[in-house]
This record gives structure tokens, C-alpha cells and sequence, in this order.
């Protein structure tokens, strides 16, 4: 098991399960291509890849760069305890939400813009106007979320407190002729 760990650098749990993701992507596309008009999911991938990495990778790239170095200026000056990057800790509790109402964004703009027919709401007997409040506001929990997990990070990691040392006691004279243990002094 070991030299197997040493020659992939994995178990052979993580080798089964990205051979199950690539048959599961290779029946997905199976499917996909043999529809009949293949080319229109070609175009569609090749445009979406097209997309995230001629436009949304730059862009979100030089945001999170934007924000790392605003946020860097107005942090205090690090404590003798601490990591010397330790204030960049707290930039993914900003990203996780950020990331994930992008996503909802992404999938779900149609409805939060009202770009949808009325047909839409004769098909499901929905409103299309409940969209955009249901996303700030699972945006708004997302946020809050992150930043209840930040400051229960911030309250463990915080160094415990130092008591000041007690000033000494002076210990009770002992008595002429007894022996024994000394007495307890008391405070």
C-alpha cells in the first residue's frame, strides 16, 4: 500500500474516484454529442471556455489583487505572536461568498434580471419577481455566515490571557519547638 501511495501519491480511493468522474464525464458527453445537433454543445463548451478565460479569470483575478491590497494597507501592523502574512488568512472569507452568489448568479440570471417570457409563468405558476430578492438575500446570509465563521476563528485563535504573577507570601513564622510541615499561609 505504500509503495503504491509513494508511486501515484494517492490512495487508491482517490484513483477509483477520478476513474468513476472521468467515465461519468465520458457518458455526459456521450449523450451530449449524440443529440442531433452536436455541434451547437461544441460551440457552446468551446465559448464558455472561451469566456471564463479570456474574460471572468482576468476580472476576477484583478479583483481579488484589488481588494487583497486595499484591505493590506489598513491592516495593523502584525503582533510579536503572529505569522508575518497573517492577515491575508481572512481573504477567503470573503472569496467562499463571493464565489458562491457568483455562481448562483451565473446559473440563475435569467430569472434574477426577468429575462423570461410570460410563458414562464404559465409552465411553473411562479413569479419571476421573487428572483432577485431570494438572491441578495442568500447572498446576505452567505456573508453573514462567513463572517460569524471569521470571528469564531479570531476568538480561538487568540492567544490566551496572561494573569500577572501573585506577589509573594510570606510564610507564618514557625513556632519554637514544634516540627513538622510549615503552616499554610493563608491570602
Amino acid at each position: 500500500m505504500n509503495r503504491f501511495r509513494t508511486l501515484y501519491g494517492a490512495s487508491p480511493l482517490h484513483l477509483l474516484l477520478v476513474l468513476c468522474s472521468f467515465a461519468l464525464t465520458g457518458f455526459a458527453g456521450v449523450r451530449l454529442l449524440s443529440g442531433a445537433e452536436p455541434w451547437k454543445v461544441v460551440v457552446w463548451f468551446v465559448g464558455a471556455a472561451l469566456l471564463h478565460d479570456l474574460v471572468l479569470l482576468p476580472l476576477y483575478t484583478v479583483t481579488d489583487r484589488a481588494a487583497q491590497s486595499i484591505l493590506r494597507e489598513r491592516r495593523e501592523p502584525a503582533a510579536a505572536h503572529e505569522a508575518p502574512h497573517s492577515g491575508q488568512r481572512w481573504i477567503n472569507y470573503v472569496r467562499v461568498p463571493v464565489f458562491l452568489s457568483g455562481v448562483l448568479l451565473l446559473t440563475y440570471f435569467p430569472l434574477i434580471l426577468r429575462r423570461v417570457s410570460e410563458r414562464y409563468t404559465l409552465y411553473t405558476t411562479l413569479s419571476a419577481d421573487v428572483f432577485l430578492g431570494r438572491w441578495l438575500l442568500i447572498t446576505a446570509v452567505l456573508f453573514a455566515l462567513s463572517a460569524v465563521a471569521l470571528l469564531i476563528r479570531m476568538g480561538r485563535s487568540r492567544p490566551p490571557r496572561q494573569v500577572p504573577p501573585a506577589a509573594p507570601t510570606r510564610a507564618a513564622p514557625r513556632e519554637p519547638g514544634k516540627s513538622g510541615p510549615d503552616p499554610e499561609t493563608s491570602p
